[in-house]
């Protein structure tokens, strides 16, 4: 297996720095190729530009529409074009980072905007001209871990937390980005508590995300339904027959006892199939 691991911290004598080097030894440790994007070492600019896509010409036209052309034109900044190769050669993303304002820092969250374009992440159809996006895309066939430090403690990201329950604070990148580009997302691995005074865990989170890494094999990625299987109706809801009475972002996932995958019949598709705003 060949591993890219994507890390966003400025220290590099962070905890962030130091689990993403855990999480790299880890996987060469079980047999593993791994690639390392160290994000604030690069410099990565996380603004979209204009600039991005070279000498493509351009009116009125969305940011979707121009990644587009130029990923097919071969006129995407030298810098994309780098961090997309890795995510070709990579088998599994893992992705290394605090939690900063119940999200990523924005330089990952502009490492995405850059390189996932239309053409290389999204934009792409089956052979019967249908989108291939939640369940499948361009990045269909990988599988992603994101490692994810937080100040608060453990109890207050359950279900019941103050904070809200982790699975669904990072269902916009689980569901929306991982998956709608055809990655199988591994539930987070979160590292918490880490401001609290006193905070002697290191050792044992190191141990931890290592037995974590080690057993991803093993693992079965988030069962989140393809937009392939017929779950949903042309109106993007989930059918009515489908958790009759149900609401929230749980009711994506498929659940123990249901039909297998393909059973529900074709998906009657609209093929509108936009990421990025103008």
């Amino acid at each position: 297996m060949h591993a890219l691991v994507v890390t966003a911290h400025p220290s590099p004598s962070s905890l962030t720095a130091e689990l993403a080097r855990v999480a790299g030894s880890a996987l060469e440790g079980s047999g593993s190729s791994v690639e390392v994007s160290d994000l604030y070492a690069m410099g990565w600019d996380p603004a979209v530009r204009l600039e991005d896509y070279g000498a493509v010409e351009g009116g009125a036209e969305t940011v979707s529409v121009r990644s587009r052309r130029a990923y097919d034109a071969g006129a995407l900044a030298p810098e994309i074009v780098a961090e997309q190769d890795k995510l070709r050669r990579a088998d599994l993303l893992v992705l290394v980072f605090p939690m900063w304002w119940h999200g990523m820092p924005a330089i990952l969250k502009g490492w995405f905007d850059r390189v996932f374009v239309n053409g290389f992440a999204f934009g792409l159809q089956d052979d019967a001209g249908l989108p291939r996006k939640y369940g499948d895309g361009g990045l269909a066939g990988r599988r992603v871990l994101a490692v994810v430090s937080a100040g608060d403690r453990a109890e207050s990201f359950d279900p019941r937390g103050l904070n809200g329950d982790l699975d669904e604070l990072f269902f916009p990148f689980l569901h929306g980005v991982a998956w709608y580009t055809g990655m199988e997302p591994f539930r987070p691995h979160l590292v918490a508590g880490v401001d609290r005074p006193g905070w002697d865990r290191f050792d044992r989170e190191v141990e931890r995300l290592r037995e974590r890494i080690a057993g991803l094999g093993a693992e079965e990625p988030v069962r989140y339904r393809a937009l392939a299987d017929g779950d949903y109706g042309r109106d993007r809801k989930l059918r009515v027959d489908v958790l009759p009475g149900e609401r929230g972002v749980r009711i994506h996932e498929r659940r123990d006892g249901e039909r297998e995958l393909g059973e529900q019949g074709p998906a009657e598709h609209c093929v509108d199939d936009h990421r990025l705003a103008s």
